[in-house]
């Protein structure tokens, strides 16, 4: 425990943000991070608990608690507050490939599961780490390490979300030769192209890419698996392969007139934003300026469309969502350590706030119609409202229409964020994996070799639509499993 008093002493103090009206003049990340002795002071509020519920990583309630990683968030919170930043990145690496990348979009299960948060603000588990992770990229500590010694064993590694990221990482410090494949233009899967870049800028995932090759891996973008190249010419040339390839189907809505001209997937929007940014002449490109904008989905991709949105000069943008408005304070039946149940207003809700002057978010609400004009664009959208009533042989909750609801909303672009339906099938197939009901990889419980042989999975591909945590968590554990099976023994963590 590095301040003994320090939980009583400090209170919590986030870094500031650029303002709201400022930030939304561009796309550059808007956090500012305050000065070294500043963020040891945070650090000073860890309690280093006998039982350090921050880095558990448990499942309560269907959903984490604590982090996935099992990061030692005690340890490296009392390396920073002493000032032995060196050795707070080493017990950080230790457990977490991605710092660089979690540090920014991870939405901090470790601070829903602080000991400190019970009666009082969390640590800044999550500042905090990436203040580590940028003193070590500003100190030159994260130079390429390649290993020493090679085993003569190949791994190809399809798709290069944090899953496939981290598996390829662990499978080359240990000194398998690792080839990674990805459809799309440049490595990071959905850190790429799914996170915009107020929250994760492009150079931030470039950097790291640039280490990894350093360190010996192979990258081949613009190959899509199943397509360019088959199954069974990577299952001849590779000792071993690994599915990573996400759960990037998304969930569409049925409803009258989705055929209209102006309603896209969220996750195709921000790619296309990402791209355009990336390359000004990138032409198929998504604008939302001088646009009425409805965002369908109250999660995390839907307030990322409010805030790409804002940027691009939306005229007006309604965030929709079909629950219920979540409380500002947790019930008593969300308990601390369990994942808090409450109301967010993240930054895109934020920005919505300062300059529209009210909350995007609309509750209870769902589309019933989309309205084209006579050219088959999209002109309105006819929603009606939700009433949530509980089924008391079930126990779950079912929504009906409220009689006499509907409204007309004049909506020139809709952006569906509705969660995804499991993998996309044709990688699958191709390898002859088994899919389960929800269309992820089946393998048997805590494991990653698939019903093929010498074919492992993880990721979103294995799990489902998860955090870059679990990503990153699955990636590591399934490294472990592809090395116990081409040495008969591992030392990876």
């Amino acid at each position: 425990m590095g301040k003994p008093t320090g939980f009583i002493e400090y209170e919590r103090q986030g870094n500031e943000e650029t303002g709201a009206k400022e930030r939304i003049r561009n796309f550059n990340e808007f956090h500012l991070p305050m000065s070294e002795e500043e963020r040891r002071t945070q650090a000073a509020r860890c309690m280093d608990c006998g039982v350090p519920f921050c880095q558990s990583g448990m499942m309560i309630g269907g959903m984490a608690s604590g982090c996935p990683l099992n990061n030692l968030c005690p340890e490296w919170n009392e390396l920073l507050y002493t000032g032995n930043y060196e050795h707070a990145l080493g017990r950080l690496m230790k457990t977490n490939n991605f710092p660089e990348f979690t540090s920014r979009v991870c939405p901090a299960p470790c601070e829903a599961a602080c000991t400190c948060g019970i009666n009082d603000a969390p640590v800044t588990i999550k500042e905090n780490e990436h203040a580590i992770i940028e003193y070590g990229y500003e100190h030159g500590l994260m130079d390429p390490k390649p290993p020493k010694v090679r085993t003569g064993k190949t791994v190809a590694v399809i798709g290069s979300g944090p899953a496939g990221l981290a598996a390829a990482d662990q499978l080359n410090q240990r000194g398998h030769s690792v080839t990674v494949f990805e459809r799309e233009d440049h490595p990071g899967g959905l850190l790429m192209y799914g996170i915009p870049n107020m929250k994760l800028d492009k150079s931030v995932i470039q950097r790291k890419i640039k280490i990894m090759e350093d360190e010996g891996i192979v990258f081949r973008v613009n190959v899509n698996v199943g397509t360019d190249i088959t199954a069974e010419e990577l299952r001849q040339t590779y000792d071993r392969v690994v599915l990573a390839c996400g759960a990037s189907r998304p969930r569409d809505i049925k409803a009258a007139g989705r055929e209209a001209e102006g309603i896209y997937f969220a996750v195709d929007y921000l790619k296309r934003v990402t791209k355009h940014l990336r390359d000004p002449e990138y032409t198929d490109h998504i604008s939302a300026k001088d646009k009425n904008v409805l965002v369908i989905g109250g999660g995390d991709t839907g307030n990322d469309c409010v805030g790409s949105s804002i940027r691009q000069g939306a005229k007006s943008v309604v965030q929709m969502e079909m629950m219920p408005k979540p409380p500002a304070e947790r019930p008593e039946t969300n308990p601390w350590p369990e994942w808090p149940k409450v109301l967010k207003t993240d930054y895109g809700q934020q920005e919505a706030i300062a300059i529209f002057g009210s909350d995007p978010r609309v509750y209870e609400t769902t589309v019933k119609e989309f309205i084209p004009d006579d050219k088959g664009k999209l002109k309105q959208v006819k929603c009606v409202r939700l009433a949530w009533t509980k089924d008391e042989k079930t126990g779950r909750m079912n929504s009906s229409e409220i009689p006499g609801s509907e409204y007309v909303m004049d909506v020139d672009l809709v952006f569906i964020a509705a969660g995804f339906l499991g993998t996309e099938e044709y990688v699958a197939k191709d390898f002859e994996v088994k899919l389960t009901d929800r269309m992820n990889v089946e393998t048997k419980a805590g494991e990653y070799r698939t019903n093929q042989k010498d074919v492992f999975t993880a990721g979103d591909m294995h799990r489902g639509q998860s955090l870059v945590v679990w990503a990153i968590r699955e990636g590591r554990e399934a490294a472990r499993a592809v090395d116990q099976d081409l040495m008969g023994y591992t030392n990876l963590n």
